[in-house]
């Protein structure tokens, strides 16, 4: 159950949760299964949040801070991440299905089992990122641009350059 003090604020949109954040920035959102879906979150500073499990599904999420959180387990499906900054999050089997992450940073996450099937992932920051697999990335929708560990990197042109094509 998340914080219900947290949802509601968050509820009220970016600004004003940013202006709460900035005044008492050591609280650690905690919204645990919150239900999100379609929410205008753009540009939130969601660092160190706790969504696991959150239902975000259709969220909007560009431009938002999302380092240090745990989003293990969170639908994300169909979510607009581009721009946002999730180093150090917890991807853990989170639901990325056509999800737009366009230059988003996601160096040093750990997104284990994190379904990406059909996801934007073209300019994106995947740089020392933990447990993430070619499996995982040959179901993204596009790869153009990304920047890929050299290991990772020669396997997709390997085996999948299509995804590195610009489109």
């Amino acid at each position: 159950m998340p914080n219900s003090a947290h949802l509601r604020l968050l509820k009220q949109g970016a600004d004003l949760w940013n202006k709460e954040r900035d005044s008492d920035p050591n609280t650690i959102p905690d919204l645990t299964w919150a239900s999100l879906s379609k929410a205008d979150l753009k540009g939130a500073n969601l660092s160190r949040a706790n969504l696991r499990g959150a239902f975000l599904k259709g969220a909007v999420l560009s431009k938002a801070d999302l380092t240090d959180a745990n989003l293990m387990g969170t639908n994300l499906n169909e979510g607009d991440l581009s721009g946002a900054i999730l180093v150090r999050a917890n991807l853990a089997r989170a639901n990325l299905i056509g999800t737009k992450l366009e230059s988003a940073n996601l160096s040093n996450t750990t997104p284990t089992e994190a379904d990406l099937s059909n996801a934007n992932l073209k300019g994106v920051d995947l740089r020392n990122t933990k447990n993430i697999t070619l499996k995982q990335l040959s179901k993204a929708g596009t790869l153009a641009g990304a920047n890929l560990d050299s290991n990772l990197l020669e396997q997709i042109k390997a085996s999948h350059p299509h995804l590195l094509a610009e489109t």
